[in-house]
């Protein structure tokens, strides 16, 4: 057995849900809306299915995926990419892998941000590579030029980012963007830039590629997502955007992972991404509205909820709300004697964790948030 493997336990994810499942308890720890997505892009993917070829599209991604996502992040983002430097994935999660071991030479040093998403870490040191950890703290979870300092060396080769942030919610500002781009562009590191929730984002936001600052454009792997997009996480398609040179090596690496992803499902993922800005909108505003409809619940029960400016996902601060538990311990509580999964921060550390922080979902049904919160009443 790889020793890697061999000693992780089930992903956070994974086990919250199961404990969901064989408890009845209101899962609002898995990250997935409880909706069915838009119906037109259902209905193509279900045309696609019966009218067009279910046989091996091309191994980067169909023509006309790739090319959707190059006129969507013209028309969202204004990036000027070309229909060859994307590559089509089964899910983000194996974009980050085809690039981590496309990249990643043992011994190179990569730097990733905790909390992380807790595939990174595997990964990294799967394709030989060694993590230098920078810890954000609550309640800012902001990146400083002096922990980038503490971590840097002749040996980083690669730096992850995820922006917005799982499970912060928080979204980098423009002044932490300048700081990252100055530190790969100083170490001639190249950024992978999981940036699934860019769409996800509250309060008249914008999102802000990396890709798109000065220096940036030669050295970044942007990677987005459909299942985000659209909010439908099983369809599992994915995509990597890099330069030519960067994205050939992708590819090479991406051919020995999954190869390829389901015709239909990249033909419903290339209509959605040409759907009309309103669609964006509107799904922002909907789940606006959810993060909204909870916080003020939780508020209500007592609970001192921080800022959520992204994603699917807003936190409790315990010793805040006057809880005298740490993370684990209140979600094992939450389950049990309320019947509600959350999720706890110390998951997304590998090591030095937060253990104040809660994560819980908004990307659900009033029906089901009300129902959380009416169990969430009684208070530990």
């Amino acid at each position: 057995m790889n020793p890697i493997y061999a000693s992780l336990g089930t992903t956070i994810f994974e086990a919250m849900s199961a404990r969901a499942r064989e408890t009845g308890a209101i899962n609002l720890g898995q990250g997935f809306p409880d909706g069915r997505g838009p119906e037109d892009v259902l209905a193509e993917a279900s045309r696609a299915l019966l009218e067009e070829s279910n046989q091996y599209p091309p191994m980067a991604g169909t023509a006309a995926l790739r090319q959707a996502v190059v006129d969507h992040y013209r028309v969202h983002q204004g990036l000027d990419l070309a229909p060859k430097e994307v590559i089509v994935t089964s899910g983000a999660t194996e974009a980050l892998a085809a690039a981590i071991f496309a990249l990643v030479t043992p011994g190179d040093e990569v730097v990733m941000f905790q909390p992380l998403y807790d595939a990174y870490l595997p990964l990294v040191e799967r394709a030989g590579g060694v993590a230098k950890l920078v810890r954000l703290e609550p309640p800012e979870w902001r990146i400083t030029a002096e922990a980038l300092a503490a971590v840097a060396s002749d040996r980083t080769r690669l730096l992850i980012l995820n922006n917005p942030l799982n499970p912060t919610g928080t979204m980098m500002t423009d002044a932490e963007l300048m700081l990252l781009a100055d530190f790969c562009v100083s170490h001639d590191a190249i950024a992978v830039c999981d940036e699934v929730w860019e769409h996800v984002v509250f309060d008249g936001a914008t999102h802000r590629p990396l890709i798109a600052l000065p220096g940036m454009r030669e050295r970044t792997v942007k990677i987005g997502s459909a299942g985000k997009i659209f909010s439908l996480t099983g369809w599992k398609v994915g995509w990597m955007c890099a330069a030519p040179p960067i994205a050939q090596i992708l590819a090479k690496a991406h051919q020995f992972l999954t190869f390829t992803t389901p015709p239909n499902l990249q033909a419903g993922a290339a209509f959605g991404l040409g759907k009309d800005v309103a669609y964006f909108t509107g799904m922002r505003a909907g789940y606006q509205r959810s993060r909204d409809r909870l916080a003020a619940g939780l508020e209500k029960l007592g609970y001192a909820v921080l800022p959520s400016a992204a994603t699917y996902f807003l936190a409790i601060d315990l010793p805040r709300s006057g809880v005298n538990m740490d993370d684990v311990q209140f979600c094992n509580w939450l389950i049990e004697e309320a019947g509600v999964v959350s999720v706890p921060f110390s998951a997304f550390y590998a090591r030095h964790p937060v253990t104040s922080v809660v994560r819980l979902c908004f990307a659900k049904q009033d029906a089901t948030l009300d129902a959380a919160l009416e169990r969430m009443a009684r208070r530990p």
